[in-house]
């Protein structure tokens, strides 16, 4: 039985990658998942209540684009956080997670060949697996453009060359970044809007860390084309409730962009889609149009950044994330570090070289670790003062 040599050269996902190199070692003390971006904030106590109340539409089938509600929800939250007016009908679709839509948005937008060759899916490294397996899905090749301390944490693509931008279709940003946490500014997007101009390429703006922050409100992709007057088929945002509302089971996002590449999505949607239940819907749309449990999230994460900067100021290299709930702590060798840290602590991260790709040799995330800042803050401190501790 044969299977498609394009996704033969994939390396193996990062969480198979860490219970590889840490369980058949014994943790070093109670055991605590600082690994996964899983949040463990509350969510808002009327979910239950709403899906509860709306249960008997399990036994409908879900309209394929969203209910109009939801659609409206989103819309009238796009234009409320980001100040861009949004036709719900034709601009939105709603997702099962954004790691649907951002994957099968490559499959609906990626044409089979540009200027006569392969076609280019330009992404951040290190980066979200995702971006990279679309890119193999649709047979586009890959280019990993590096973010570095050297960079901002934000890939610069403008040091692409122009024949690899020329025959570029996609581009995939995530802003705020996962793992680093920085954020793209006004100029940053009007930048690579420019570049999406010129070049003739699309951008994929992951944006679903948007709502934790410091500081100023991240500025969105969307918010920035629309300043501008650019075309607003060249940007397609990517949302979800997981982050923002600590709900990645609801399986609620949402993209939005120029109403022909929605058609698009919608088409694919149509024959290979996952609507969501109606009940999960209608608790989406409830949940979309509440900023309180927003605000009391945000400033918990406020609390655990503050806690971070106390327990690793001094530590050279270590940059405060602006947004996002992952530190990016630089160490000699991150699979080393958290093999060493598992065994002295039973604290558990995931190596910064499982989420990139080598590029001329080196892989950016080699001399870092991810830790996830979603556990209540007091586990919080005891496993970041056991990183500070074990590793510096």
């Amino acid at each position: 039985m044969q299977f498609p040599e394009r996704f033969s050269n994939l390396p193996e996902y990062a969480f198979p990658r860490l219970r590889a190199l840490l369980d058949h070692h014994p943790a070093g003390g109670d055991v605590l998942h600082m690994s996964i971006g899983e949040p463990k904030h509350a969510f808002p106590a009327f979910v239950a209540e709403e899906i509860a109340s709306h249960a008997h539409e399990f036994a409908k089938y879900p309209p394929n684009d969203g209910a109009p509600e939801l659609l409206q929800a989103i819309a009238s939250w796009i234009t409320n956080r980001f100040g861009v007016p949004i036709d719900p009908a034709t601009q939105v679709l709603s997702l099962n997670g954004t790691r649907e839509g951002l994957f099968n948005a490559c499959v609906a937008t990626c044409p089979e060949t540009k200027n006569g060759k392969q076609p280019y899916v330009l992404m951040p490294n290190p980066f979200y697996q995702v971006y990279a397996i679309a890119a193999a899905a649709v047979g586009a090749k890959p280019v990993f453009v590096n973010a570095t301390a050297e960079t901002g944490f934000l890939p610069d693509f403008s040091t692409v060359p122009d024949a690899v931008l020329d025959d570029t279709a996609i581009v995939y940003l995530c802003s705020p970044s996962n793992p680093q946490g920085a954020v793209a500014s006004a100029d940053y997007w009007r930048d690579l809007l420019a570049l999406a101009e010129k070049h003739d390429f699309r951008i994929f703006a992951d944006e679903c860390y948007s709502e934790i922050y410091r500081g100023e409100a991240p500025t969105g992709a969307l918010e920035t084309a629309h300043k501008i007057g650019a075309d607003p088929e060249r940007v397609v945002i990517f949302h979800s409730l997981s982050k923002r509302s600590n709900l990645p089971g609801l399986r609620s996002g949402f993209a939005a962009g120029g109403p022909k590449t929605i058609a698009a999505l919608k088409q694919l949607r149509n024959y290979a889609g996952a609507p969501l239940p109606l009940p999960i819907q209608r608790a989406a749309t409830r949940v979309w149009a509440d900023e309180d449990h927003v605000i009391e999230n945000r400033a918990l994460y406020g609390a655990k950044f503050e806690l971070a900067d106390d327990v690793f100021r001094g530590i050279n290299g270590y940059v405060p994330p602006q947004a996002g709930f992952f530190l990016w702590l630089p160490v000699e060798d991150g699979a080393a570090a958290a093999l060493k840290l598992w065994k002295a602590s039973g604290v558990r991260v995931l190596p910064g070289a499982f989420l990139g790709r080598d590029v001329d040799g080196a892989n950016p995330g080699h001399g870092y670790i991810r830790v996830a800042m979603v556990a209540p803050i007091d586990e919080m401190t005891r496993g970041l003062h056991e990183i500070r501790r074990h590793l510096y």
